[in-house]
């Protein structure tokens, strides 16, 4: 017999979502927070191959880790009022677990960046290290939001039959 999977929302989380403000500015963060991973990704990429645009790579990262922070607070306010939990909801438990890493690396690159605890090369690498966990952790939301709508089709097509 196949496991049921429970919905990413129930009734009234989904009203509550749909109706939170803070859906929106998810909505308009994400994409943004990935344009400026992509182009910072590309200036990392440059400075690591040829050593040249070492001042953008770097401003490019500090920018791309505040987004992070941004959406990482919003976001938590967003599941708050979606879910009644600032953190570690039953549905993006996994995808909050995994973004304390992602944070944690972005923090250290920081760190790294004022105490000149690694030299610039090195904190191109801890930045790629964090840019890898971003992206798995972007899939883990964006596989988790698919996984939600074509359940809701489902079930919207299983209400009409």
């Amino acid at each position: 017999m196949p496991r049921s999977i429970p919905p990413l929302y129930t009734p009234e989380e989904r009203r509550r979502r749909d109706q939170s403000p803070w859906t929106l500015v998810q909505g308009i963060l994400a994409p943004l927070q990935f344009l400026v991973f992509l182009v910072s990704l590309v200036l990392v990429l440059r400075y690591l191959a040829t050593g040249n645009g070492e001042l953008a790579a770097t401003w490019s990262i500090v920018i791309k880790t505040l987004l992070l922070y941004t959406i990482m607070i919003t976001g938590s306010i967003w599941e708050k009022v979606v879910f009644g939990k600032y953190l570690f909801a039953r549905a993006f438990f996994w995808e909050d677990v995994f973004s304390m890493l992602v944070l944690a690396l972005h923090t250290a690159y920081l760190a790294a960046l004022l105490t000149g605890w690694l030299d610039t090369r090195g904190q191109m690498w801890l930045a790629l290290a964090a840019y890898a966990t971003y992206v798995v952790n972007a899939t883990q939301f964006l596989l988790k939001l698919r996984a939600a709508r074509l359940s809701s089709e489902a079930a919207v097509e299983g209400g009409a039959a």
